[in-house]
């Protein structure tokens, strides 16, 4: 992870002893330095003052998908924390949530997305518009994971096989298993799991989403024969589970 060398926002240069740590290059443009939170919501909003909401990108509180287990008490807890020390926030096109939240990289004497991910407090989660530092992330989830920390040792959080797949439409799910096929119908792309795709787990990359796959280095139709991880939210179709996937950043190869 190469490092900045330094960092600037608007022309200004922040001074190098805001900086609790070296930022990664992928964090973008510095908002605020020694930013101090006043409070940190349930659903885990930093709030800086009147206004000024801030968003952890990249990463999924285990209380976005089970709010009553114990985990989700503990991620927030532990966020609370971590959020007790002087903060510095960067952000990177586009900023700002529906909410009107600006979605940051947060970095304090570590980087927070990082510490929460490796505690296994955390999933990663690639949004449609945004996939800095995914790299990073997904390296500190799989440390989490092979050592079942935090929600990693609860069932509910594990990574669905798509040969027993079973999870509850409008969930959002870690889904891993071998493509077996992938076709294109009505300008949409289809990553098959199952030979008989009517009864299968399907991956499925819209017309509109083409775009972003076709400017990676991620052949869709390469991919027969690998075996992959991809998340997001699991939806029904007629009967069978499907998973749209926007951002090729949701697609790990598993090696």
């Amino acid at each position: 992870m190469r490092m900045l060398p330094a960092l600037a926002m608007a022309g200004l240069f922040w001074p190098a002893a805001a900086l609790a740590m070296p930022l990664p290059d992928c964090a973008g443009d510095v908002v605020r330095a020694g930013a101090h939170v006043m409070r940190v919501e349930r659903d885990g909003t930093l709030v800086l003052g009147r206004r000024q909401n801030f968003l952890l990108e990249g990463i999924r509180l285990p209380g976005a998908d089970r709010p009553a287990v114990p985990v989700a008490d503990e991620a927030l807890t532990v966020l609370r924390e971590l959020s007790k020390q002087s903060l510095t926030l960067t952000s990177t096109a586009p900023r700002n949530d529906r909410y009107g939240r600006v979605r940051a990289q947060v970095f304090g004497t570590g980087w927070l997305q990082v510490e929460l991910l490796k505690r296994g407090l955390a999933r990663v989660a690639v949004m449609p518009d945004r996939q800095e530092c995914s790299p990073d992330f997904y390296e500190a989830e799989i440390e989490a994971r092979q050592t079942r920390r935090g929600l990693w040792a609860l069932p509910e959080f594990a990574v669905r096989d798509t040969a027993s797949f079973a999870a509850a439409p409008g969930s959002f799910q870690i889904v891993q298993g071998r493509i077996v096929n992938v076709a294109s119908h009505d300008g949409r792309v289809f990553l098959d799991f199952n030979e008989d795709y009517r009864k299968g787990f399907s991956a499925i990359v819209a017309p509109e989403d083409r775009k972003a796959f076709r400017n990676s280095d991620l052949v869709l139709e390469e991919l027969i024969g690998h075996e992959v991880r991809v998340r997001g939210i699991v939806e029904d179709f007629n009967g069978r589970r499907e998973m749209a996937l926007s951002n090729p950043r949701q697609i790990e190869l598993v090696k």
